[in-house]
């Protein structure tokens, strides 16, 4: 019988990517794309609305297997593993590359069942109740609900509920979290707690985040990838496509590329 790989870390970035391409059915989302992450790096993604940024950072974690239709071409070498190896295990993948999603969505339990659930399921029951302070002090939200760990997550704020799923994600234990415009839903005080939050989890983990916002971007990235769409030889669909990648000072005081320099000065998209 045959058994899954158990991923090992082995290289110096957390992720290469090569030549890769995510279609849903006949349409390309993205394609030709080559980057490496480095680990322990704020990567940011950033480009116009509809140019492959989410369809692409949802690779890493295989959350496109999810929806029908969908094909991964090229490939994806997570600390010298190919992702997409038919013997690496999707659901390992997604214990060690968590992820945030635009909108917070706590489970509507109690704080400390929130937490515990993804324990729970990953079989991480020993020391409970210190991998939950843990988890809550991580993501810079136990002082805050410390004496409240009963209390139904639905009734935090924004801004606590994201700090909450950072917190259920980091829980288990993963050394890779990609944020798919974690700050997007937030007010400007919420959104910079995440921003300080995200400086103190890149000493542990490797971040990769989609957004916006250019100043973000700039204020929390190490690195940053531009993406843009290009239209289809039929010219009826656009297709994304990674303009340049480079270190975040750089793209955004002198950038390689014209058309970098046009999106992050507004002049599109």
């Amino acid at each position: 019988m045959e058994t899954k790989e158990t991923i090992q870390v082995n290289s110096e970035n957390v992720f290469n990517v090569e030549d890769v391409s995510v279609s849903y059915g006949e349409f390309v989302a993205i394609k030709n794309v080559n980057m490496d992450i480095a680990k322990n790096k704020i990567t940011a993604f950033i480009g116009p609305s509809g140019c492959g940024k989410s369809t692409l950072i949802r690779t890493f974690n295989r959350m496109n297997d999810l929806i029908l239709g969908t094909k991964v071409k090229g490939t994806i070498n997570y600390q010298g593993v190919d992702l997409y190896d038919k013997m690496v295990d999707p659901v390992q993948v997604r214990r060690r590359i968590g992820m945030v999603f635009q909108k917070p969505n706590p489970f509507p339990k109690t704080i400390k069942e929130n937490i515990t659930f993804g324990l729970k399921v990953n079989n991480m029951t020993d020391n409970m109740d210190e991998r939950v302070e843990k988890a809550l002090t991580q993501a810079a939200l136990w002082d805050e609900v410390k004496d409240d760990l009963n209390k139904n997550a639905l009734e935090l704020s924004g801004g606590q509920q994201q700090r909450l799923c950072i917190a259920r994600t980091i829980a288990v234990e993963p050394d890779t979290i990609l944020m798919d415009e974690p700050c997007s839903a937030l007010d400007p005080v919420a959104t910079k707690k995440i921003e300080d939050l995200m400086q103190e989890l890149v000493k542990e983990f490797s971040i990769l985040i989609v957004t916006h916002n250019m100043q973000q971007a700039s204020r929390a990235s190490d690195y940053c990838a531009f993406f843009t769409t290009k239209t289809s030889d039929d010219g009826k669909r656009r297709t994304g496509e990674l303009v340049e990648f480079n270190e975040t000072t750089v793209m955004f005081t002198n950038p390689e590329q014209d058309l970098t320099e046009q999106y992050i000065s507004g002049r599109f998209g």
